[in-house]
């Protein structure tokens, strides 16, 4: 490779094909949900913003009920069978709204609607979760910071080319047949998260010294092991999980409140489904060619230059002077400015920097307790910031009521940043031990930092 190639995107000779699968992995995921994202959007809103509200509860409450599901499949089976029986179930569910929508198209209203939009939710948390579980497993915290960043490249190229490839299908091939394209995608993740699994992990070089052990190798006929419930139970019994955990409720009500505040102007414009559909693609475009251009030139920079803990805490700073101008300003164009923005800051920096925060953990933790958080966690973060949206607004207080909550909890949130990012750098200089490979494994051992 060459010396410039290795200098800019922090990517050395041995992990290019690594990472190139890695990226390839994502690409595959996000085509398969951006295929569909649009339309979620939009069915969702045919029985009003106020009922979205509701949706959230509703999809928090599935999370929940599917969260020990996952943890007795990464119990009982190796990485990547529990992986493949992932993406397969919600290949399957794919294919049944398809048979669906062709056999029954009278039974498409708003209930079906709804239904869609809260599977939709689950679908999406779960598939990204498993994505990022699996790199958090695969690479160490050194090569997290440099490679996470060049890694969701390829999500965010995925999340620009979906939504194109919908809009070239749906019109010969109708909208039910994007479900089996969107299914193929996830078949094709599947091929590409085993041939990434078996590639052995690189070795470090002696002058990393943030970085000086390699990832261990992983028997992929091994199991986890555990209770179904181990990863519910770890949260509780680990501050550094706990701090986690509260970091992705405050960004769950964040993106919450921006999200609702988006839903209301795009409803003002009109109850056409088809025009509504198209201003959140636009939206999502935006958002995504902004995404690319931060992942691919500045975010393994960042964390590498500054630190995890700086890194995590750009967000809070987005979000604090995004819903400041918003409530100055209140257009429909500062926020489709605010959006792309937080969302690509998000995507880009945000993101790979919350998923190192796990290469720290136990592989129990990794998929166990992520599941917990990056589901039904967040989804009860989504369920907080609805209802409190939709408070404010019948309090009349509208945009400068959302700012007034906004901003402190920003604050809050950059505070927790700093110290998750810190923590993660103790942890990261003791050994982490693995509840698979050790009996009576400690969650709050393996995953507190030491105290002095």
């Amino acid at each position: 490779m060459p010396g410039f190639l290795e200098g800019f995107f922090n990517i050395r000779r041995g992990e290019v094909l690594s990472v190139f699968l890695a990226g390839l992995f994502f690409f595959c995921v996000l085509t398969a949900l951006m295929l569909l994202r649009p339309a979620r959007e939009a069915l969702g809103l045919q029985g009003g913003v106020e009922s979205v509200r509701w949706l959230f509860v509703g999809t928090a409450f599935i999370t929940l009920l599917v969260n020990p599901f996952f943890g007795l499949l990464v119990s009982r089976l190796p990485r990547l069978y529990f992986i493949t029986a992932t993406y397969a179930f919600f290949a399957m569910s794919l294919v049944g709204f398809y048979f669906l929508m062709v056999v029954t198209p009278d039974a498409i209203g708003v209930v079906t609607g709804q239904i869609f939009y809260v599977w939709f939710s689950v679908f999406n948390l779960f598939v990204t979760m498993v994505f990022w579980a699996l790199m958090a497993d695969r690479f160490s915290l050194g090569q997290g910071k440099r490679l996470f960043g060049m890694i969701a490249v390829g999500g965010t190229c995925g999340a620009i080319f979906g939504p194109w490839l919908a809009s070239i299908l749906a019109d010969p091939l109708g909208t039910p047949a994007l479900l089996l394209v969107s299914t193929v995608f996830l078949g094709l993740a599947v091929g590409i998260a085993w041939l990434l699994a078996w590639q052995q992990p690189e070795k470090p070089r002696p002058e990393d010294a943030d970085d000086p052990d390699a990832p261990p190798a992983v028997d992929e006929h091994a199991i986890i092991g555990g209770s179904a419930w181990e990863g519910f139970k770890a949260v509780f019994r680990s501050r550094y999980l706990m701090g986690i955990a509260a970091y992705a409720v405050i960004l769950a009500i964040m993106a919450t409140f921006l999200y609702f505040t988006r839903l209301q102007m795009v409803a003002e414009l009109g109850d056409d489904l088809d025009y509504r559909t198209t201003i959140f693609a636009r939206i999502d475009l935006i958002t995504q060619v902004a995404t690319l251009v931060m992942q691919a030139f500045i975010a393994g920079h960042l964390m590498r230059r500054f630190g995890v803990h700086i890194t995590l805490a750009l967000l809070p700073l987005t979000a604090a002077l995004g819903f400041i101008g918003l409530a100055a300003v209140g257009s429909l164009a500062a926020l489709i400015v605010f959006e792309a923005v937080f969302k690509s800051v998000q995507r880009a920096i945000q993101r790979p920097a919350r998923e190192t925060l796990y290469t720290v953990t136990s592989r129990e933790d990794k998929y166990k307790s992520k599941a917990f958080i990056d589901t039904f966690v967040y989804r009860g973060g989504d369920v907080v910031g609805a209802q409190t949206e939709g408070l404010l607004g019948r309090l009349g207080m509208g945009l400068a009521g959302v700012a007034a909550v906004a901003v402190p909890l920003a604050v809050v949130w950059a505070g927790l940043a700093l110290w998750l990012g810190r923590t993660q750098q103790r942890l990261a200089r003791a050994p982490i031990r693995d509840a698979s490979a050790a009996k009576g494994h400690s969650a709050q051992a393996a995953v507190d930092p030491p105290r002095s």
